[in-house]
């Protein structure tokens, strides 16, 4: 396999539609006020930490073996195929990149968004990094929710029309819980590994059949909070036409899937969230 090959492996590109989507809604709810400059900038930020925490926990989890046997796509460090210090260079540009991206953002709206992109690169490297990484204390799911669903959506909105309604709030819930539900079947996969390494994530916590009842909840609250944006901006009932993309992902997660037959419902739960947000950011946009 080429160098090249290995790192766009390494920078898991199935997980990106995860820093796509929110962006997306947060612009949809910004509209007619949207300025394509600064939500591209937002987009650069989302994209830039979003693959700078993957490299990050490539060599978190790499250089404390969690990732030796591994049930997923490869792991550059884990495999032995790059040196965690390449690694974590990497890792470390891709968050310069956002940094950049985001002090432009803040140099045209408030500085006050300095501090939420020094917050957003600490969590992203605290969630594996460090002494006492929260995503092995079961604290994983909090922090998407929190920064995939309302820093995401929200400050996409807020760069653009620089304030905040009620509007972003809600439409953050969505996008938070789907991104919940991905990492929630990401570590229900790895869940007999990680309980072996010591990695406590909320599903190693839970346990299997709770992670996969919080997983079904985490879809119900996606789609419930549609009739709460409809309630503001009726365009955003179209959303729930990507409830067709939830049904196989299910069906598997009802039915026990475990292991490998938890990667098609990964990529499942990834097309949901992007169909969800495209149609979302449509459908607010249409009816503002």
């Amino acid at each position: 396999m080429s160098q090249a090959k290995l790192w766009i492996l390494g920078s898991r590109p199935r997980t990106l539609p995860a820093a796509i989507a929110p962006v997306l809604v947060g612009t949809g709810a910004a509209a007619p006020f949207v300025i394509p400059g600064r939500a591209l900038l937002a987009l650069v930020v989302a994209l830039a930490l979003q693959i700078g925490v993957n490299f990050a926990n490539d060599y978190s989890d790499g250089i404390r073996g969690s990732d030796s046997k591994r049930v997923g796509p490869l792991r550059l460090v884990g495999s032995g195929k790059v040196s965690a210090t390449h690694v974590r260079n990497v890792a470390f540009l891709f968050f310069f990149i956002g940094a950049l991206a985001g002090l432009w953002l803040a140099l045209l709206t408030t500085p006050w968004l300095i501090l939420v992109g020094v917050i957003s690169i600490l969590a992203a490297w605290g969630y594996t990094g460090g002494k006492k990484p929260y995503g092995y204390h079961g604290w994983g799911e909090v922090s998407v929710f929190i920064f995939f669903g309302f820093v995401a959506v929200v400050g996409t909105y807020f760069v653009q029309t620089e304030r905040v309604n009620l509007i972003s709030f809600i439409a953050a819930i969505p996008m938070g819980s789907l991104a919940c539900a991905l990492l929630l079947t990401n570590n229900l996969r790895d869940l007999p590994r990680d309980a072996q390494v010591g990695k406590e994530t909320l599903a190693v916590r839970l346990g299997d059949q709770k992670t996969r009842n919080l997983y079904q909840i985490a879809l119900f609250i996606s789609f419930l909070s549609v009739a709460l944006l409809a309630g503001w901006r009726a365009g955003a009932v179209i959303a729930l036409t990507s409830g067709i993309f939830v049904i196989e992902p299910l069906k598997a997660i009802r039915a026990g899937a475990k292991g490998m037959d938890l990667l098609p419902v990964l990529a499942a739960t990834g097309k949901t969230q992007l169909a969800f947000s495209v149609f979302l950011a449509f459908g607010l946009a249409v009816s503002a």
